[in-house]
């Protein structure tokens, strides 16, 4: 991208947050965006899938603290035109690429290219760092979502990706196949070239090779010289046990293409984990809250309680109370290193809807049985100031 792109593109409105959005907010705003527009979702749509190479480039930018605060400088300098005649489109004979080689008046700094340096690969305060050195990927972040039992067992899951990638017809080159690219003659390939202005001298991203310091004549058909081309892939994402609801898991190496040789970025799978219908989670113990009726509680019983992988049977003593935990070791979760959590049942009285005639009799007869014994003792002592 060049510098004039690069400062005319309003990515705050590509993502639709304001320029004082936080992190979080251009997180989430680009996650329901690229939900929205993936290729995946709008199949033969070319507008959505242009959208989503714009939305992505967006958060590709705001999503880096050190990019957001120079594209953010550079709107600033440069808002309404910033005073120069053309504004950004370089109307009047003036090209916002060549503040890259003019001195900042009254600041002995470098202008433009010092403030936009870390974007395009060079170094500020004068520095004549290659434009050519390798540079990494970027990293990519997908979301995947898995059942409740894959979670503590572990899985292996499909994931279908669209996403920049190397070219495969050329490569990554750039070049169309059976051709090579050249080093730029106007830079020796440094992609640098150098302005004297009195007695100083200023670098800027060579305008021939546009700072690649290679020439493609031939530039391949599939990516138009970029050596880079969206794609879908299917990755096969091993989820390990024990993974937790909102987990990420990084898949080294997956991410997007690097430049100029650069290693390629990560790509990190954000797990979402359905709830189950019985069971819960807290760390590695399960739980699940098991109905009683109040003669089990209260006469005793043997308890038999489903696990994820068979039954567990316990005992329960006479006269437990209604909300008691009883813990099955070792019948939670299995992580990695070999350690085991537990499953926790919780005892909870089952109060039933309706009575029949029968029944309603044997309460009747039990509460006058017990009507000497109140369990709201200390209360009622309360309540009557004692």
């Amino acid at each position: 991208m060049s510098a004039r792109d690069w400062i005319e593109k309003d990515f705050y409105r590509e993502l639709g947050v304001s320029s004082d959005a936080s992190a979080d907010e251009i997180k989430k705003s680009y996650r329901k965006l690229a939900r929205e527009l993936h290729p995946d979702a709008n199949p033969g749509d070319a507008k959505a899938e242009a959208r989503f190479k714009a939305v992505s480039e967006a958060y590709g930018v705001l999503s880096d603290p050190a990019k957001r605060k120079q594209y953010d400088e550079a709107r600033r300098l440069f808002a309404g035109g910033g005073g120069f005649p053309g504004g950004f489109g370089g109307g009047g004979g003036f090209d916002v690429n060549d503040l890259f080689g003019r001195a900042a008046q009254g600041t002995g700094g470098g202008g433009l290219g010092d403030l936009l340096g870390g974007l395009f690969n060079r170094r500020g305060g004068g520095g004549t760092a290659s434009a050519t050195r390798p540079r990494r990927g970027e990293d990519v972040e997908t979301d995947v979502r898995i059942d409740f039992t894959e979670a503590v067992k572990g899985a292996t899951v499909p994931l279908r990706l669209s996403s920049p990638a190397a070219c495969t017809k050329c490569g990554g080159s750039g070049a169309k196949p059976g051709t090579t690219p050249h080093a730029c003659a106007t830079c020796s390939g440094s992609g640098l070239v150098t302005r004297s202005q009195g007695a100083f001298a200023f670098s800027e991203p060579c305008r021939d090779c546009r700072g690649t310091g290679r020439i493609i004549d031939d530039p391949c058909p599939e990516c138009g010289g970029d050596g880079v081309s969206t794609r879908t892939r299917t990755l096969t994402v091993r989820i390990p046990s024990g993974v937790d609801d909102g987990q990420r898991i990084r898949l080294a190496g997956q991410g997007e293409p690097g430049r100029n040789g650069g290693p390629a970025g990560d790509l990190f799978v954000r797990v979402h984990v359905n709830p189950h219908s019985v069971f819960g989670r807290q760390g590695n113990d399960l739980t699940l809250t098991a109905p009683m009726t109040f003669p089990e509680l209260a006469l005793g019983t043997t308890l038999t309680v489903p696990t994820l992988d068979g039954k567990v049977t316990l005992k329960v003593p006479a006269g437990t109370a209604s909300g008691r935990v009883l813990r099955a070791r070792g019948k939670g979760i299995t992580k990695r290193d070999g350690t085991s959590g537990d499953l926790l049942i919780t005892l909870e009285v089952a109060v039933p809807n309706n009575l029949s005639s029968e029944a309603r009799k044997a309460l009747e007869a039990y509460a006058d049985v017990t009507k000497d014994h109140d369990p709201r003792g200390d209360l009622n002592a309360l309540l009557e100031g004692r």
